[in-house]
């Protein structure tokens, strides 16, 4: 799964784009230097049934940003992103490619 689709699940699961999520998080403080990756896949547990592997995608945007490795951007395959920058202000937003 692409690192975009899975911000794009943890959308259809929680009804909230990544944006708003990532804002939560920030009103949560787990966008604190002590924060763990725990602490928000317990969160996104909990409150919305997001299991561990999208949970660990929106933590990395919560910790680094939007931005993402260029390895699999272009590729073929499961994993292919088609942008190394995810959009995170919902599916029905984001501009066509």
């Amino acid at each position: 799964m692409s690192f975009q689709a899975d911000l794009d699940a943890i959308e259809e699961r929680t009804g909230l784009t990544p944006r708003q999520l990532v804002e939560l998080a920030h009103a949560k403080g787990f966008d604190e230097p002590s924060a763990k990756a725990g602490d928000v896949v317990a969160w996104l547990k909990e409150d919305y049934d997001v299991g561990r592997g999208h949970a660990m995608a929106l933590w990395h945007v919560i910790k680094n940003g939007p931005q993402i490795s260029t390895k699999h951007v272009g590729t073929t395959g499961t994993h292919s992103d088609e942008s190394d920058t995810p959009w995170l202000d919902g599916k029905v937003t984001r501009p066509q490619a």
